[in-house]
C-alpha cells in the first residue's frame, strides 16, 4: 500500500523559532500566508497534528475560504479534511474545537497502552475514531492507516516533535517554510525541529523547488528527492510519544 504523499508546512522566525516562550501566540504569519495555507489544506485530504497543539492552541484546522469549500464538495468530498492527532496518552479533550468542528472524520493515534482508556474517553464523540498505533506509536502504521481511509495527500502542522518525527524518519515529502522577518532568540522557546540524525542531511539535500515573497515574508518549498524515490509503502517508527509541543500560528 502506498503511504500518503506527506507535506510539511510551518512558519519560523530567522532564527528557526515557531513560538516565544509567552503565554500568547506569537504571531510569525501574514494574512497572505494564511491564505496560503488555507489553499493548500483545501488541496489535501488529511492534516495531522501532535498533541500538545490541540492542547494548547485549541485549533479548528478547517478549509476557511467558502471557495474552497464548496470546489471540494462539488468534487464529492467533503468540505474539510481528515484531522488526525498523535497522542500517545489519548489524554485529549472531546469538547476541543479540534473534533467538534469540520464536516470530516476525526481520529487519534495513541498508544497501544492508552488505547483502551481513549477509547472510552471519546465514545461519546461522534465521528471520532481511536486507533492503536502500537507501543510506542508508529508512525508507518499511522500513515498506512490513513491510506485505508483514502488519504493520498496528508498535511502536518506540528509542531516540533512531530515535525522531527516525520523528517528523522525519512518520511516527509516535500516542506514549505514561510519565514517571518524577525528573530525570537529565547532557548526556551519552541523551535521547528529537535536533533535527531536527519536523512536529508549535507550528503542527500532537499531540492529547493520555489522561492516566494509575501510582503516580508519568504516561502521556500524543499522537496525531499530521496523520500519521493522511496514513497511507496515505506514506514517507520516513532519516538517515544513526545507528541506535545504546539505549532504555533493564527487563529486555525
Amino acid at each position: 500500500m502506498d503511504r500518503p504523499y506527506t507535506i510539511l508546512s510551518c512558519a519560523v522566525s530567522l532564527d528557526g523559532y515557531i513560538d516565544d516562550a509567552s503565554p500568547d501566540r506569537l504571531r510569525l504569519s501574514s494574512d497572505e500566508d494564511f491564505d496560503e495555507v488555507d489553499a493548500l489544506r483545501a488541496e489535501c485530504d488529511a492534516i495531522l497534528v501532535g498533541a500538545g497543539t490541540v492542547r494548547k492552541d485549541n485549533p479548528r484546522l478547517l478549509v476557511r475560504s467558502p471557495a474552497r469549500r464548496e470546489r471540494r464538495l462539488a468534487a464529492g468530498r467533503t468540505g474539510d479534511l481528515v484531522k488526525a492527532v498523535l497522542s500517545e496518552s489519548g489524554k485529549l479533550d472531546p469538547g476541543a474545537r479540534f473534533f467538534v468542528t469540520g464536516d470530516a472524520e476525526k481520529v487519534v493515534y495513541t498508544g497501544a497502552s492508552a488505547y483502551p482508556a481513549a477509547e472510552q474517553r471519546f465514545l461519546g464523540a461522534p465521528g471520532t475514531s481511536v486507533v492503536d498505533a502500537g507501543d510506542p506509536p508508529a508512525l508507518g502504521a499511522i500513515l498506512d492507516d490513513l491510506a485505508r481511509r483514502g488519504v493520498r495527500r496528508l498535511l502536518v502542522e506540528g509542531g516540533t516533535h512531530v515535525h522531527t518525527l516525520f523528517l528523522t524518519s525519512g518520511l516527509a515529502d516535500e516542506l514549505r517554510l514561510a519565514v517571518a522577518p524577525f528573530f525570537v532568540g529565547d532557548a526556551t522557546a519552541p523551535r521547528f525541529t529537535g536533533p535527531g540524525v536527519f536523512p536529508d542531511g549535507p550528503g542527500t539535500p532537499m531540492r529547493l523547488e520555489e522561492v516566494r515573497r509575501l510582503g516580508e515574508i519568504a516561502v521556500m518549498r524543499y522537496r525531499s528527492e530521496r523520500a519521493a524515490a522511496l514513497a511507496g509503502g515505506l514506514g517507520a517508527d516513532g519516538d517515544d510519544g513526545a507528541f506535545d509541543a504546539p505549532a504555533p500560528g493564527a487563529d486555525r
